[in-house]
């Protein structure tokens, strides 16, 4: 048979899907590794789905989406995150992941270098090997409490560098970035003449602090030159995790470049998603709220668990995570162990491994689930002082 493009060998799997197809495969399960909301979807947005569909208004719709669809995002985008965008800046697109992939398709080409976090979330990467891209991981370290070090930013940039990710609130690590951090990158990126890919998809689940869009400082001391591309979803917000439906936030100017793109790419996105969407936007947000308070609940339980067995973790400011270390445990190779700990004990959780070679070591536990299978799924850890006794 002929051959695959060479670079798509380069392209490295999901570590994280890994776990979940494992498990998908045994029974009694307690699942903390995938960012699945235990939420139900509100019964307005599913109504609104099912609406379209008795209606039967499922036909094609404008490759940016049904006009009600965008102009409710131009709203909630000028009043929840201080973005002021034209309805032309505003693209639906099949989730946060296709969103991603769209931005970086319009911005890398072969050989190109993009900055990505690291740890960070596993599509970064992938979707720069996909384009024949380089991904370059900048690290997040403990030490500096999991945010970028700007000095170090700069000593990576080479002439093949356009583009820096950004993702606040952080995948896996809960991470919040000031107002200070984001106005530094955004500096940083100016001086390099860089493209900023802003992945804001956990922007409603932050504690303690308020999450600040880049767009919006960008707006604020722009020099004239729009270099953010910002993402955002439906799924984690509104437990919509397999509906399937985001949006991109371009700069100005390019509407007819957006519309090939989609058009070549996946024509346009669901109508019934599309309603749904725009049903969630405009109704009730108490759900959105109640969600929030519970995953939090589940944090204070989960990290009380984990201190009392003596177990490390990150105190998150924001997303639905739990970045622990395990390094006690993991004999350098955190993702084997993940594999033994699934099929031992059926707990499924994420190596951090997968977010990049930072997260050797760590784990990522989803507090998006239930409060007992939360637990228990903490429960069978082990802990330091198991693991220090079974090595004397």
């Amino acid at each position: 048979m002929p051959s695959l493009a060479a670079h798509i060998p380069a392209v490295p799997g999901s570590g994280i899907r890994r776990i979940y197809e494992i498990a998908a495969e045994l029974e009694g399960v307690i699942s903390l590794g995938v960012g699945e909301p235990d939420v139900p979807v509100a019964p307005h947005i599913a109504e609104a789905a099912k609406a379209a569909w008795d209606r039967d208004d499922t036909n094609y719709s404008a490759n940016g989406g049904i006009l009600p669809l965008r102009r409710a995002i131009v709203d909630k985008l000028a009043a929840e995150n201080g973005i002021e965008a034209d309805v032309e800046q505003v693209w639906v697109t099949i989730g946060g992941t296709q969103a991603l992939h769209l931005a970086m398709q319009l911005t890398l080409t072969a050989g190109d270098e993009v900055l990505v976090p690291d740890p960070g979330y596993t599509t970064f990467t992938m979707n720069a090997r996909m384009l024949d891209a380089r991904p370059v991981p900048y690290p997040l370290t403990e030490e500096r409490g999991f945010l970028p070090s700007i000095e170090e930013l700069d000593a990576l940039v080479t002439p093949r560098t356009r583009m820096i990710i950004v993702n606040s609130p952080s995948n896996p690590l809960g991470a919040v970035f000031p107002r200070h951090v984001l106005q530094q990158l955004l500096e940083f990126a100016r001086r390099h003449d860089l493209w900023i890919l802003s992945d804001e998809v956990y922007e409603r689940f932050t504690w303690g602090g308020p999450h600040v869009s880049l767009a919006a400082l960008e707006a604020q001391s722009s020099d004239g030159t729009e270099r953010v591309f910002s993402v955002f979803s439906f799924s984690k917000t509104y437990a919509m995790t397999g509906i399937r439906i985001g949006y991109l936030v371009t700069p100005s100017g390019l509407a007819a470049t957006m519309r090939t793109m989609q058009e070549a790419s996946i024509s346009c996105v669901g109508m019934p998603d599309q309603f749904a969407a725009l049903a969630a936007l405009q109704g009730d947000q108490a759900h959105v709220t109640e969600a929030a308070a519970h995953y939090r609940t589940n944090f204070e339980a989960a990290s009380a668990a984990l201190r009392e067995r003596g177990i490390r973790y990150l105190e998150p400011t924001g997303a639905f995570y739990l970045w622990t270390d395990v390094a006690h445990a993991t004999d350098g190779d955190v993702a084997a162990w993940a594999e033994r700990l699934l099929l031992r004990e059926r707990v499924a959780v994420a190596p951090g491994s997968a977010f990049g070679r930072s997260g050797e070591g760590w784990i990522r536990l989803c507090l998006a689930a239930s409060r007992d299978d939360l637990l228990a799924g903490i429960a069978r850890l082990p802990a330091p002082e198991v693991v220090a006794g079974e090595a004397s």
